[in-house]
């Protein structure tokens, strides 16, 4: 029975990448299984957190990126076990990062329900997290080093953009390289080491490695930067969160970097450092809006995705190497 409510959850989560994942199916559903079992904690509440969360939703976007990278980098299945494990690593690091993340920035709403942090409160939620990031490192702990220290190397970057993000609120001085810096170590980190970690337990050379790097790093920064376009543009039930989060709590997002830039009355109200509210809220969400700053806004992603089918262009042609194009391309076309 287990078994069936694990593969409808797989079902659930990948719905919008169904095809994108259909090569590396069978590596997905022992992926959601095993990672299931890893939520499983001898304290009932640290487990109901970690489930509420987990099996809440999600694209297993991280997952699904680092199984097709190892398979179209050449991996094979007698060592599929070792790209299943990394894949559940940084899915872990990941929404170890997002309860943590609902706490920083007092979010009550996560993927269309109310958040861990709203229903379990500040504690439970942080000690939920802080057993995620062990169990992500329980499974690392048997790879060789250089793979751990990358793993490692992520999750510092994440500490360090959280507090640069931090930072920078309600920075009217903030520039699209300050804005980049934050998103590289706070979301396309993990999809960098995530890259690198697949393609060196497929065995490739170091050239195709870095590739694979670059690769993960320009999918996350595409990733990022359209998520923030669609937390200005909506609506709430296709985000899962109140339209313009980023804008109240002062974060330095694409469409407000932007704004902060080639809108006056933008940035002097941005500048302020108070928290928006009703018709002030309104107004400045309006001018987010503005078409020429969401074109803006899609070319910058645009670009990464270009980068990142450059990079693809290395590898083998394979069923792999499709499916990955096809999930780069998807980062633009996304609608939640």
């Amino acid at each position: 029975m287990k078994n069936q409510q694990t593969a409808g959850a797989v079902a659930a989560s990948t719905s919008e990448a169904r095809d994108l994942a259909l090569p590396v199916k069978a590596d997905l559903l022992v992926t959601e299984q095993k990672l299931s079992r890893l939520l499983d904690s001898n304290e009932a509440l640290i487990g109901e957190i970690c489930h509420y969360l987990v099996d809440g939703g999600g694209k297993r976007l991280r997952p699904l990126f680092i199984l097709l990278v190892y398979r179209a980098c050449g991996g094979v299945s007698e060592k599929i076990e070792d790209a299943i494990d990394a894949a559940i690593a940084l899915e872990l690091i990941h929404s170890a990062t997002l309860l943590h993340d609902d706490i920083i920035d007092g979010g009550l709403l996560r993927r269309g329900k109310p958040s861990a942090f709203a229903r379990y409160g500040f504690a439970p939620s942080l000690v939920a997290g802080d057993f995620l990031f062990c169990r992500a490192f329980e499974l690392c702990g048997r790879f060789e080093e250089r793979l751990v220290r990358t793993a490692a190397q992520a999750c510092i970057q994440l500490t360090e953009g959280e507090v640069m993000e931090g930072r920078m609120r309600h920075n009217a001085a903030a520039t699209i390289d300050d804005y980049i810096a934050v998103i590289t170590r706070k979301t396309a980190s993990l999809f960098a080491a995530g890259g690198k970690v697949a393609a060196d337990l497929a065995g490739a050379d170091a050239k195709t490695i870095t590739a694979m790097e670059t690769l993960g790093l320009a999918i996350g920064l595409a990733f990022q930067m359209i998520d923030d376009l669609l937390d200005v543009l909506g609506p709430e039930e296709k985000i899962g969160k109140p339209v313009g989060s980023d804008l109240r709590a002062g974060i330095i997002s694409l469409p407000v970097v932007l704004g902060v830039q080639h809108n006056t009355e933008f940035a002097r109200n941005f500048r302020a450092g108070t928290r928006l509210e009703g018709a002030d809220f309104d107004h400045a969400l309006q001018l987010m809006r503005d078409p020429v700053m969401i074109a803006r806004g899609r070319a910058l992603a645009t670009a990464q995705v270009a980068r990142a089918r450059d990079l693809l262009a290395q590898l083998k042609p394979s069923i792999y190497r499709d499916s990955l194009a096809a999930l780069i391309d998807d980062q633009i076309d996304r609608e939640d």
